[in-house]
């Protein structure tokens, strides 16, 4: 090593200061009561005057709402007594901000904002949903279930905005040649007809011109299932989302819980597995409330509904000698069906309920549209398409109506990174935030003159709240804290609440000031036993990439007495979820690895804990990098980082460890098969072991579905590469797992089983599933990766 590089070490040291007493196992995985409980959903007050949100209750799952002034700090608990004038959540106002609406409980209410005076609307046992004030703001509107409510605030009255059912009209009855024979010969029959006829078209005038009255029904047939609906503000249209009742996702197999309160082995439904069936297109109606019509609104004016983006993709599989007939089928009914089947994830009214946007997106996760409707001739106009042939993203896909109730605005990757875009429908786009950098959350101020968002765009691991004027200009920077995990504008859009964390500081609350300037920290809920510790501060590293042109960002640890002149052992960290980002300033989802990774710095390990290719945060381009090759642009990440801390930070490349959860087990187990002479031990916990087995929604976005591309699973399923296996190899499942499932680890082990390796273990827990609860588990899980290492890398 050169004289160069220890001084640069040596630099480094003053950052990776001892904790005051270090960490224990049995602490850094205890119930994390002890680090004191993060800060939860906060919202304002319909006045602006205070801010509530929750908080876990120490030793129980119960959270409790707290209501803080902003002013003085002054904090409460909201009891049962206090409940009962309490603000909800999301609230709605009236177009002059006179009154707000909100649902607390489940139930709907109504506050006069200046006197503070309170009406409840509804008092039921179902649950309200998707409130909005009235066009007219005469009335306030809500979902139960699928059907929609208006209730007068004039009046007393609450009443179905419309009468939907999925059954066949019992008036609508054809006769056939017989039935019409039966009329012509009897004029009694006639007569019972014409009577017949006369008494529904008195109903139906009665049913219009007597408000009195509940509306008529809507028949859309027996042979479909309701999705969704949506309701204008003025009560003129509703748009209902359906799919075919018959559709079958797929066989359903059953979960065992072996340890029971019954002491009887009791089981459960499990997900369906990718693939197992096509997914259900989703059908838009337009129904006219007020002339009482019907109609199926047609894709065929979307663009590119009708491309086949998986041909070729079906052809290389041909080639490769994998195809199916269920694949040869599916390609066949593409082919005769001539355009893509969609689901219909939201839509969304102008406030004055003259115009609606829909999303769209197609079931082969290509394409994503945002498409108006145009009610006199009932088509869907498309007014943006976003391509990807990768797979749509799952974030950033958020849209609505500006204040101005003309302007479309809405959020796309088509740049590379997300950004804010906004349209008059008809016209073209304006893109009103740009750069290599991502915004999320976009908030509209009450006056409508400006955007809030979430973005990086100081470096990709620091987030702030940033806004830009609704019709353009210059990002403006209002926060300053790094880590900000969620923030809400006051109603009077002066002030924001923000969720702000650090790396060892869980999220807390704070305000600042909607123009911008430093902010206030208004809580701070961690333990005295927990603010007794002294961490190390985080040290962020670019890890140079051997692929690709940008670097890989990572969190690094090293102990706190690091001599360059010695050699050490280093573990890897691998986040789960993929799409997820963990080298930030924020405070880390995996806070108990973090404690961890203390624990290994304090017994002499390097640590490096990566974002590799896969991951949020860094623009789509790093995202879509493992497209039907899961597994393989990672792990060339994680071997930069095992070649940048074996040429720059003393660590022994033959001493080398990795370990992760759910995705993070998946990477474990490539870097234990795929890389053996690179790895020495590796921990995979919860992983997913074979893909075919795991959920349809994430998987089939990336890798197709197993019946169209079975080399893309071949290729990315570490079951395929088992034989590999030379190292250590602990296996940690929750038996329960009904997300990643606990059969994925069993057959993994039959394979190792059968290929006669006599390294590895897997260990399960009866009473866990995906995210183990229980301290007990977390111990013996940690206490088993931590034997490992030490006893392979020491």
């Amino acid at each position: 090593m050169s004289r160069l590089a220890v001084a640069a070490l040596c630099a480094l040291l003053p950052l990776f200061a001892a904790p005051a007493h270090a960490i224990t196992l049995d602490q850094a995985m205890a119930n994390p009561d002890w680090i004191g409980p993060p800060v939860e959903a906060p919202y304002w007050s319909v006045d602006g005057k205070s801010i509530y949100y929750s908080l876990k209750r120490k030793g129980s799952s119960v959270r409790d709402l707290h209501r803080i002034d902003p002013a003085n700090g002054n904090d409460v608990i909201i009891d049962p007594s206090l409940m009962a004038n309490a603000d909800g959540a999301d609230a709605v106002f009236t177009a002059d901000r006179r009154l707000a609406a909100f649902i607390r409980n489940g139930d709907v209410f109504v506050r006069n904002v200046s006197s503070g005076e309170l009406r409840q609307i509804t008092r039921s046992p179902e649950t309200e949903t998707s409130l909005q004030f009235s066009a007219d703001d005469r009335a306030v509107q809500f979902r139960v279930g699928n059907d929609w409510f208006i209730s007068s605030l004039s009046g007393n009255v609450i009443a179905p905005a419309a009468v939907v059912l999925t059954e066949k009209d019992p008036e609508d009855k054809k006769p056939d040649d017989l039935g019409e024979m039966q009329l012509r010969l009897f004029s009694t029959l006639r007569d019972i007809k014409a009577d017949r006829e006369a008494k529904k078209a008195d109903k139906e005038a009665f049913s219009k011109g007597d408000p009195t009255r509940s509306p008529l029904p809507f028949y859309l047939g027996d042979e479909v299932k309701i999705e969704g609906t949506s309701l204008s503000p003025d009560a003129r249209h509703l748009l209902i989302v359906t799919r075919d009742k018959g559709y079958d996702e797929g066989k359903i197999a059953k979960l065992q819980h072996y340890v029971t309160d019954s002491g009887y082995e009791e089981q459960e439904d499990e997900r369906v597995r990718v693939g197992r069936n096509p997914s259900a297109p989703q059908t838009i109606w337009l129904l006219d409330l007020v002339a009482h019509t019907q109609h199926k609104l047609s894709l065929a004016d979307l663009p590119g509904i009708a491309d086949d983006p998986l041909a070729k993709i079906r052809e290389e599989n041909r080639k490769a000698g994998l195809s199916r007939d269920d694949a040869k089928k599916d390609d066949s009914k593409a082919k005769a069906d001539k355009q893509r089947g969609v689901t219909v994830p939201e839509a969304i009214w102008s406030r004055e309920g003259r115009q609606v946007a829909v999303q769209l997106r197609a079931i082969d996760n290509k394409d994503r549209w945002i498409a108006t409707v145009d009610f006199a001739s009932n088509r869907l106009l498309n007014q943006h398409r976003l391509n990807d042939p990768a797979w749509i993203n799952w974030s950033f896909n958020d849209f609505g109506w500006s204040k101005d109730n003309r302007s479309l605005w809405y959020l796309s990757e088509e740049s590379g990174y997300s950004q804010l875009y906004s349209k008059i429908p008809g016209g073209k786009a304006r893109q009103l935030t740009s750069g290599k950098f991502e915004i999320s959350w976009p908030q509209l101020s009450a006056d409508g003159a400006w955007f809030y968002v979430r973005a990086n765009v100081e470096a990709p691991y620091s987030y702030d709240v940033y806004r830009v004027a609704t019709t353009g200009g210059k990002l403006q920077r209002i926060s300053s804290v790094k880590g900000m995990d969620g923030f809400t504008l006051s109603p009077d859009g002066s002030q924001i609440a923000l969720q702000q964390s650090s790396t060892y500081v869980p999220p807390q609350l704070g305000v600042v000031a909607a123009d911008g300037g430093t902010s206030k920290q208004l809580t701070d809920t961690r333990s005295a036993e927990y603010k007794a510790f002294t961490w190390p501060k985080l040290d962020i590293v670019e890890v140079p990439s051997s692929h690709v042109k940008a670097p890989i960002y990572s969190k690094f640890y090293l102990p706190a007495d690091f001599d360059p002149t010695k050699k050490y052992p280093a573990v890897l960290f691998v986040h789960g979820a993929g799409y997820l980002q963990n080298t930030e300033l924020s405070y880390p989802n995996y806070f108990r690895e973090q404690l961890f990774h203390n624990l290994l710095t304090s017994k002499g390990y390097v640590v490096l804990d990566m974002d590799y290719r896969a991951s949020a945060g860094y623009g789509r381009d790093w995202r879509t990098a493992i497209y039907r090759n899961m597994g393989h642009p990672e792990l060339e990440d994680l071997i930069d980082g095992v070649n940048w801390l074996v040429g720059n930070h003393s660590v022994d490349a033959k001493r080398i460890g990795v370990y992760g959860g759910s995705y993070g087990g998946f990477m474990s187990l490539m870097a234990m098969f795929r890389a053996p002479d690179v790895f020495a031990a590796g921990a995979a916990l919860r992983p997913v072991t074979d893909w075919t087995s795991y959920n349809h929604e994430y998987t089939s976005n990336i890798l197709n579905t197993p019946q169209v591309d079975p080399l893309a699973y071949r290729r990315s399923s570490p079951i395929e590469f088992a034989d590999g296996l030379k190292g250590g190899l602990l296996i940690a499942h929750g038996m329960i797992d009904d997300n990643v499932l606990f059969q994925d680890s069993v057959r993994l082990y039959q394979r190792l089983i059968e290929l006669r390796k006599d390294d590895f273990e897997l260990s399960g827990y009866p009473l866990e599933r995906h995210g183990f609860v229980h301290s007990d588990s977390w111990y013996d899980e940690y206490r088993r990766i931590l034997k490992l290492f030490e006893t392979h890398l020491k």
